[in-house]
């Protein structure tokens, strides 16, 4: 699993709509409306990689309303809950 934060810059008009849109992809687990130097702070979680750049490139950056954003990729996630299991859900392993 790939834990990531996305932070984006957006039109300031288009806030709502360009995080429902956002909220809306399918590796997207979160995202919140911020103050400070970025709108937006994204949760994006994937199995591989790959798929990270697929998500960020091709899905979030092209939405309507986003500007720019930075991608932070976590090396290891802290939590009270089993993030991993909590995303597994659906998934199996295929052998």
């Amino acid at each position: 699993m790939v834990s990531t934060v996305v932070l984006a810059l957006c039109d300031i008009h288009q806030i709502p709509e360009t995080a429902q849109a956002i909220a809306d992809l399918p590796e997207v687990s979160e995202v919140y409306s911020v103050a400070g130097d970025y709108d937006l702070v994204i949760m994006v979680r994937v199995r591989e990689h790959e798929e990270l750049a697929r998500v960020v490139a091709e899905g979030i950056a092209k939405i309507p309303g986003v500007q720019r954003t930075q991608t932070l990729v976590a090396f290891k996630v802290y939590s009270r809950h089993d993030v991993e299991s909590l995303f597994a859900v659906g998934f199996e392993e295929i052998s």
